[in-house]
């Protein structure tokens, strides 16, 4: 099995989209796409859950309504008797207080204070009974009756109960599905990626694969023979085989694409790059310098040949210096090329590319 490098570009462009947009539930491309695919189920299961959500909130709030009426008369109850027994315990001290007979003025005075008190908390907690009961149990009253109106809601308004009881979820849900149906492109980049991935994860162990190589350069290099200069090269797949270097391309695109001419030309792209890993390897605009076996004739030719992998529809032109294939043919093509480096060499090259990866940005001067 090859030695794989890196995630594959369209896969990182994709999960960095979405947590841009705070979607963080997808552990692989596989779940994104098999999201899109049940959406539709996935809606109305939602929205199934819901109304079973409201039938269990209606059955509990039936019990919880019977439950707190209980509630409410018991707690009427025990209230009504305490105030009872504190009316009965003050008429009961009067009554006492009557029966002693004064024997002087200053008793007299104090007696006839007293009876007025007595009287006074009487007539105060007698006057005050109803609202010291209502007082007690309205904390009972207002929970019965916040339920109760909830209750009778979802009884008359069963379909806009379940609506808003879903909204927010359903919201979420079309978010989600809006956000990944715009990413679409980078999906079907990224499913074509991994199909090239797999094959090619089939080499055996002497390939090295580093997948989303990119480099930027400061100031831009000037291709000469295309009069262009480059500022940034970006590639999904460099193949570091025996036989020696494969920039691969993959695209993912049906027929339509193919003839859409706003679509960037994948032929000048690998161009570009194949252009600028020559350079590179060649140490003619970096400080790196790669040490292979000599061979007693001289200096070995590093051979970088360019692969288009079309994973669905293949035009039926052929370019200059691109090779265009399908999947199928990916495999056969690489290994129709006999080896010129030893698995040593090929994992010197390997490293040099993966340490100009991780560079990022080259100073040209």
């Amino acid at each position: 099995m090859s030695k794989t490098y890196n995630t594959i570009g369209s896969l990182t462009t994709l999960k960095s989209h979405l947590e841009e947009n705070n979607i963080y539930d997808f552990k692989s491309l596989k779940e994104v796409i098999d999201f899109q695919s049940s959406f539709a189920i996935s809606r109305q299961q939602l929205i199934s859950l819901h109304k079973n959500l409201i039938e269990e909130e209606k059955n509990l709030l039936n019990i919880e309504l019977k439950i707190l009426d209980t509630a409410i008369e018991k707690q009427r109850h025990q209230t009504e008797q305490i105030l009872t027994d504190e009316i009965d315990k003050l008429k009961q001290q009067l009554n006492i207080s009557i029966s002693n007979i004064p024997t002087n003025v200053f008793q007299k005075i104090t007696k006839d204070l007293r009876h007025w008190i007595y009287k006074m908390k009487i007539k105060h907690k007698e006057k005050e009974f109803d609202k010291n009961v209502k007082t007690k149990i309205s904390h009972l009253i207002d929970n019965y009756q916040e339920k109760r109106n909830r209750y009778q809601f979802i009884t008359s308004n069963v379909d806009e109960a379940v609506k808003q009881s879903v909204h927010h979820s359903l919201s979420e849900l079309e978010r989600k599905k809006a956000i990944i149906d715009n990413l679409n492109s980078f999906i079907y980049g990224a499913l074509g990626e991994q199909k090239v991935v797999k094959a090619l994860e089939n080499l055996s162990d002497e390939y090295f694969l580093i997948n989303d190589f990119s480099v930027s350069f400061s100031p831009a290099i000037y291709n000469r023979q295309e009069n262009d200069y480059i500022k940034s090269v970006q590639i999904d797949h460099i193949l570091v085989a025996p036989s020696g270097i494969f920039l691969i391309e993959t695209k993912n695109w049906s027929e339509k694409s193919l003839e859409n001419l706003s679509l960037r030309s994948p032929i000048q792209q690998i161009r570009r790059t194949s252009f600028v890993l020559f350079k590179l390897l060649n140490n003619e605009i970096s400080n790196y310098h790669l040490s292979l076996d000599r061979h007693h004739w001289g200096d070995k030719k590093i051979s970088i040949k360019n692969l288009i992998v079309m994973t669905n529809t293949k035009p039926q032109e052929e370019f200059q210096y691109v090779k265009v294939l399908t999947l199928n043919e990916l495999l056969g093509y690489i290994n129709y090329f006999k080896p010129t480096f030893s698995i040593n060499e090929t994992q010197r090259i390997t490293d040099f590319i993966l340490r100009i990866n991780e560079q990022k940005v080259i100073k040209t001067k």
